[in-house]
């Protein structure tokens, strides 16, 4: 297994922002590609209820600032983890499901991640959402899948910069949360 050279894609994942009804935000979701993990990263039709890897953050706040038609967030400094789910059943209607695997990787994003969103658009909906962070590997461990050995502390040690956008519309409504947004995340190696 040879070390993602800094810069090179690290990796894509699909998931969403869950706003609770107490204010914590929160993303749960899966990978869709890890470069330098090969085989199947799916036991069946690609989706969050047959992924492998999965995601979760641990529960964060942001600080809301507004500038004409730009809503800016500035998400508190946080970690999420990466799980290896033997079985797969995560759910997007369960946010925690996404942390119910063995934790094979940890990461702390390294400052304040800025969020934008675009509008407005009809009815008051944003035209346009993105983000950026990164965030350094924190703790990680080997893992077995598809028959080979992997190690995000190999593949990334120094860790990621991602680039997320999402939805211009929050999809149904769940209990406990005030909105649930999807989203598409790419990431590149940190030299």
């Amino acid at each position: 297994m040879r070390r993602i050279d800094p810069g090179e894609v690290a990796w894509y994942v699909t998931g969403r922002f869950y706003a609770a009804q107490d204010g914590t935000l929160l993303d749960a979701g899966y990978f869709l590609h890890v470069q330098g993990i090969g085989g199947e990263l799916f036991g069946g039709e690609p989706g969050e209820r047959t992924a492998y890897l999965t995601f979760l953050a641990d529960p964060f706040t942001a600080t809301r600032v507004q500038n004409g038609d730009l809503a800016l967030g500035m998400d508190a400094v946080g970690e999420f983890a990466v799980y290896l789910n033997r079985s797969p059943r995560a759910t997007f209607d369960d946010p925690a499901s996404f942390g119910a695997g063995e934790e094979v990787a940890r990461f702390r994003r390294v400052s304040v991640v800025v969020g934008a969103t675009v509008g407005s658009g009809e009815g008051d909906l944003p035209l346009f959402s993105l983000n950026v962070f990164s965030a350094r590997l924190v703790s990680s461990r080997e893992f077995e899948l598809g028959g080979r050995c992997h190690d995000f502390g190999r593949l990334m040690p120094n860790g990621i910069t991602q680039w997320g956008t999402s939805a211009a519309t929050a999809v149904g409504g769940l209990p406990g949360y005030t909105s649930v947004v999807p989203f598409v995340g790419s990431a590149v190696a940190i030299g």
